[in-house]
């Protein structure tokens, strides 16, 4: 008999959260730690050894040895540092200890994480700071227990060197000023405003054996070479699908690892992709739904190897067939627990939720470069603009519903109806007709409304969602300050403000309704649609990076204090680096592959197929069927040796330049030269026999797991 799973029992059973701190630590700390957690009100540090000698013996009860300030540096996995709760006695003995000093400050070398310049070599010290906004946590591993402490990590300067501190300054400023509009707008009660995400994650798993034999894998995340099978998603029998049982054990035991920590695994299904699967978690505070992201990927891959499975979490490991991307879901919420993204029943007749939708579509058009840039990374190049994901052009989708509205109010100066939408009928009688949505969905739009939040859909698998919401919370914020600015000017009372609201949403909408689209995102007309709106088309993150540091963007994130200056310039030289190094790296593992593996092999198989033309001359057998096999696997292997030597010659040249010049000869020339290597590699592969081939084919990989 299978073992029951008591969710409600082992659900955040190795989180320290409210409940746990509610029963463990004195009411007076207690009710000063969840003053800051929840209004974000200073930390007392003179709690600060309470709740520590608490969480300590609360870690050590769950067989916890060592904490860690677990933290998000710029390389866009998560870090840590293990110290043992030991300090040595004088009678040779160990006392287990965690003092406030050493829950709130940690020091890890700063020099030897992603900078940008902002740290030299030499300047090693950094700092991180107890995050108390997300809880700490306990990471269980086959070999190890580790109180595990979300921290921000900032340099001896103060400088952001991670994806946390930006993202706690942008909900801050988003804080602020939604919290400033709803209150000029009479909504006094409102104190506070948080950010609300749910991210949904897609991957891949194949077996572990046959992805140790892929050292493109191994290397890079993807397949750098590899033939189409004779089948691949063409028959869209995988999504939805029922999930094969090898899989479903994998799942099963992600999920118990997930809701040990507290994220709330929600949603499993097959996705469209053979081998492609997705999970998405219940929707929670933006910073802790950031956490939850990096601790799922994480999880995501060690559960995997429990079962001989690879989870591969790159935006596109198998050319020719879907990518997986991460959609963000992301939602505004009052204190009072309304969520200022919903429409209501007449969309028409909600003035608040017009000027808040007006808002966010011009910050959308305003930084649409920034939203482009906040989704890019070198393997997200490979999906955008392709016909599975959303194109590099930016727009929303508001839906017939909405769309409507705005039309109304462009066109007629106010809206005075709202579509609903019809009864289901669907012929059957025994089947229950209910009321459709208002709207149907659109997957091909980057930023869509999909009934109470927007869906940022262009976000990759394999990035912290960090980036795009630090971008989606500060621009927002921007409007909302522009809007407010106006609005507090305003004399005469509740009925004058309510006036200017209602002229400050038909001139916003009026000035970016450009941006709002409802039709088809992969069709070749709405890309010269979209440049004939004027519309931004970022094709590529080379191309996104300098939207960071243009005068309208330092002056945006200097305005919130998101970022300065200088930690914008960082980053932008952290990111192409970044680029350079994953081409870099791809761009040697081509030539490593191509020259070790498929080379010698097609030249083994060459020989084998010459003796055999030879023997069958010897009998007097016709072979001409033969020497043509011969001829084409000659010519291809002849291309394939070109074009390695074309990209052997490029490498040292890309090398040596730097900065920007790097990231785009690397795209432009190196790139290219890596696709030249791989078209004759495809062909030969199916021309070489299986059992003669050096690796596992695409077939191997996403249909036998």
């Amino acid at each position: 008999m299978k073992e029951k799973i008591n969710v409600s029992e082992i659900f955040g059973s190795h989180v320290f959260n409210d409940s746990v701190m509610k029963a463990r630590l004195p009411k007076a700390v207690y009710k000063d730690l969840k003053k800051t957690i929840e209004e974000g009100t200073e930390l007392n540090p003179a709690i600060a050894d309470v709740v520590a000698n608490e969480m300590k013996e609360w870690a050590i009860e769950k067989g916890a040895t060592h904490y860690t300030h677990w933290f998000q540096p710029l390389t866009g996995v998560t870090a840590e540092k293990h110290d043992a709760f030991i300090n040595p006695t004088d009678d040779g003995k160990v006392l287990l200890e965690f003092s406030g000093k050493e829950l709130i400050k940690g020091e890890p070398d700063a020099s030897s994480f992603p900078s940008g310049g902002l740290r030299a070599t030499f300047e090693a010290r950094g700092y991180t700071a107890w995050d108390c906004t997300s809880p700490a946590f306990i990471k269980e591993t086959e070999n190890a227990c580790i109180l595990c402490i979300p921290t921000a990590f900032c340099s001896y300067k103060g400088e952001a060197l991670d994806k946390k501190t930006p993202l706690l300054r942008s909900m801050q400023a988003l804080d602020i000023q939604t919290t400033r509009l709803l209150n000029v707008l009479g909504n006094k009660n409102v104190k506070r405003v948080s950010t609300s995400v749910g991210p949904e994650q897609e991957y891949f798993l194949v077996d572990e054996e046959k992805y140790k034999q892929r050292k493109d894998l191994i290397f890079t995340g993807r397949t750098l070479f590899g033939a189409m099978p004779p089948k691949g998603q063409e028959m869209d029998d995988h999504y939805f699908g029922i999930i094969k049982p090898r899989i479903e054990g994998f799942m099963k035991d992600l999920n118990i690892e997930a809701w040990k920590l507290g994220i709330s695994a929600k949603t499993e299904h097959n996705e469209v992709a053979p081998a492609q699967h997705e999970l998405a978690p219940i929707y929670n505070s933006n910073n802790v739904a950031t956490d939850h992201n990096q601790l799922l990927m994480e999880t995501m891959r060690r559960v995997a190897r429990r079962h001989g499975l690879k989870c591969l979490l790159h935006e596109k490991p198998f050319a020719g067939i879907n990518g997986s991307g991460k959609h963000n879901n992301w939602s505004m919420v009052t204190n009072e627990g309304k969520n200022l993204l919903d429409p209501g029943k007449t969309p028409h007749e909600n003035n608040q939720f017009l000027l808040i939708l007006a808002s966010i579509i011009a910050a959308v058009d305003k930084h649409a470069d920034l939203l482009r840039m906040s989704a890019s990374t070198p393997g997200n190049d490979h999906r955008l603009g392709a016909n599975e994901a959303p194109p590099a052009i930016i727009s929303i989708f508001l839906g017939d519903q909405l769309e409507d509205v705005v039309k109304q109010l462009v066109t007629r100066g106010e809206a005075t109806e709202s579509k609903h939408g019809d009864r289901l009928a669907s012929g059957v009688h025994s089947l229950p007709a209910f009321e459709k949505d208002a709207t149907d969905r659109n997957r091909t739009s980057p930023f869509a409304f999909t009934g109470n939040k927007f869906e940022f859909r262009m976000v990759g698998s394999t990035q912290s969602i960090s980036d795009p919401n630090v971008v989606l919370n500060t621009i927002v914020a921007d409007v909302f300050a522009d809007v407010c600015d106006r609005l507090e000017k305003v004399e005469g009372g509740a009925d004058a403000v309510a006036m200017e609201a209602h002229e400050i949403t038909k001139e916003l909408l009026t000035e970016h309704q450009r941006v709002i689209f409802n039709g088809n995102g992969y069709s070749d007309e709405w890309l010269a649609e979209a440049e004939r709106r004027g519309l931004p088309n970022l094709r590529s993150m080379v191309d996104a990076i300098p939207t960071l540091t243009t005068e309208k963007s330092i002056k945006m994130f200097e305005k919130f204090g998101v970022f300065t200056k200088g930690e914008l310039e960082s980053r932008v030289e952290v990111l192409y680096e970044q680029y350079s190094n994953t081409i870099n790296i791809e761009g040697l593992a081509t030539l490593d592959i191509a020259k070790k593996q498929i080379v010698p092999a097609v030249m083994k198989y060459q020989r084998k197929l010459a003796n055999g033309v030879a023997e069958l001359k010897t009998v007097g057998v016709d072979s001409s069927v033969q020497e043509k096999l011969l001829e084409d696997i000659t010519a291809n292997l002849k291309d394939l040796f070109a074009a390695i030597k074309k990209l052997e010659a490029d490498i040292p040249e890309a090398q040596a330049l730097e900065s920007e010049a790097q990231a785009r000869f690397y795209h432009d020339t190196i790139f290219t030269d890596m696709s030249a290597v791989r078209e004759p590699a495809d062909r030969l592969e199916m021309l070489v026999a299986k059992e003669d081939w050096p690796m596992p084919s695409y077939g191997d990989l996403i249909f036998e797991v």
